[in-house]
């Protein structure tokens, strides 16, 4: 049995956060049901690589997070919609919607309504900035979040900030979203209650440089971008980017124990007599030499060659990749990852998608079905209801569904 198997989740999201929250519990089980808007479907669907997909209201951007989900049609603003989404919240477990803040409220279908007729609920709310502060109700996207949180200010070169490249903060707060959500069903269990969950993108982005604000506090001193020289803020050389002979190797070398091994790796026992005994304040005391010892020696093998050396001694260090040959590595085929082809309902496509970070020993997480079409499951959840076909051809002419 998978863990969220019996919960039933109402996923009123759109573009990449609040989908990828409801796909974590949809991937263990819940039953997620994708409801949009009658005239303005997830935009999701219409964006990615493929043309046709897109035009077919299937992008890949909304296909990689709707697997094993059903979706219907239906329009909140008028009565009949409103009535319908009631009569589904009263059995539901969760609501997760990410509209701006007060919107729900605003239609009569906030958190207090909707714990008016089932107490139980878990209802979470994701935003750019939250539903406090001054920023409440201000639209954002994962750009303007790395912007405003600091990130971007302390990614790139020294002098010129970069944007973390995927959309790290959308997917992040997802992942930490659907954490809260998975908490409050667990309290739920201990004490019968449902709760109100308001989680931002800002906040998420600060808890990701957790090491980075805490230090402010400390120091009043705020990250630049250190480039691939940068030692992730670490005060020693051999943490970072060196120049092998034909490309980038990332070395993670950064314990007094670990700085020993490597220079007995590069035959240089009197640096490793040196590192033996040393605390990790102390290793400063020599970076700019490390630095130039490190970048020279690099420079004499493949970063291949060095990744198997350093791998073999226990040290961590990788060559640069591209995204096809770590999707096609034998280690991520290992895993769980990546889950089997699934059809895209376009010809004969198929697309593989992302399940989970994690690998269960029991009933652990799996994409079996692939994601639905713009209002696939409306008549069959509406038939659950009670409504029947007379009545279901009623509301869509009327434009509710």
């Amino acid at each position: 049995m998978q863990a969220f198997e019996g919960i039933r989740v109402l996923d009123l999201t759109h573009v990449l956060a609040g989908p990828f929250t409801s796909y974590q519990l949809a991937v263990l089980g819940a039953d997620v049901i994708k409801i949009e808007a009658v005239d303005r479907p997830d935009m999701n669907r219409e964006i990615g690589p493929i043309a046709d997909l897109n035009d077919a209201m299937r992008g890949s951007h909304f296909q990689c997070q709707a697997g094993n989900k059903r979706a219907m049609t239906l329009n909140l603003k008028t009565d009949s919609g409103k009535e319908i989404f009631e009569a589904l919240a009263k059995d539901a477990d969760v609501i997760v919607e990410n509209y701006r803040s007060g919107a729900m409220d605003r239609l009569g279908l906030g958190f207090e309504d909707i714990r008016a007729i089932n107490p139980g609920i878990v209802y979470c709310s994701l935003t750019g900035f939250g539903n406090s502060g001054p920023k409440r109700g201000h639209a954002a996207f994962d750009n303007v979040i790395q912007a405003y949180s600091g990130l971007m200010a302390a990614t790139g070169d020294p002098g010129n900030p970069y944007q973390v490249g995927p959309p790290v903060l959308d997917y992040g707060t997802g992942a930490q979203a659907a954490f809260a959500i998975a908490s409050a069903l667990f309290r739920r269990e201990r004490c019968g209650e449902g709760q109100h969950i308001d989680i931002a993108m800002l906040d998420a982005a600060l808890m990701f440089m957790t090491s980075n604000a805490v230090n402010y506090s400390l120091t009043g001193w705020a990250p630049v971008p250190p480039g691939n020289r940068g030692g992730g803020g670490g005060p020693f050389a051999g943490y970072g980017w060196y120049d092998a002979a034909d490309t980038l190797l990332a070395i993670g070398v950064v314990t007094p124990a670990q700085h020993v091994r490597m220079w007995q790796l590069f035959g240089r026992e009197d640096l490793a007599e040196e590192a033996r005994g040393m605390r990790m304040k102390d290793m400063e005391t020599n970076r700019a030499r490390d630095e130039a010892l490190l970048t020279d020696i690099v420079k004499t093998k493949t970063a291949d060659e060095w990744e198997a050396l350093f791998n073999e001694a226990g040290l961590p260090a990788a060559r640069m990749r591209s995204l096809d040959e770590a999707l096609s590595s034998d280690q991520v085929a290992s895993r769980g990852v990546l889950g089997d082809p699934l059809p895209t309902q376009a010809d004969s496509d198929h697309m593989t998608p992302t399940v989970a970070a994690f690998v269960c020993s029991e009933d652990g997480p799996s994409v079996t079905r692939p994601a639905p079409s713009l209002g696939q499951d409306t008549d069959v959840i509406l038939q659950d209801l009670g409504y029947d076909p007379r009545a279901i051809a009623a509301l869509r002419e009327a434009g509710v569904v």
